[in-house]
């Protein structure tokens, strides 16, 4: 009984474990259009310069920017965002923010 038990969790684990090779080639997973590599870059550098001014507010807030320092380099980081939402608009074809 502990055998046939054994063997069907073991046929079990490998169906799901071999479910991705099963999909046909051409099936999405999640059925999601494929992304476009420039836009995904884009996102992920838009995201990287948000966290870049979070934690620039957090270093301000603890004390480690002056605040001197820190409207700098706010204002460097926020400029910075604003050109990638700009060229992020551009590549989605909405043309650029104003």
């Amino acid at each position: 009984m502990e055998i046939l038990l054994a063997l069907a969790l073991l046929v079990v684990l490998a169906w799901f474990v071999t479910g991705p090779l099963r999909r046909p080639a051409g099936e999405e997973e999640g059925g999601a259009e494929l992304e476009d590599p420039h836009i995904a870059d884009l996102e992920a550098r838009k995201e990287a310069k948000y966290r870049e001014i979070r934690d620039a507010e957090l270093d301000h807030a603890q004390g480690k920017l002056s605040d001197s320092d820190w409207r700098r380099q706010d204002a460097e980081l926020r400029q910075e965002a604003i050109a990638i939402l700009e060229e992020l608009d551009e590549a989605e074809g909405e043309g650029p923010r104003r």
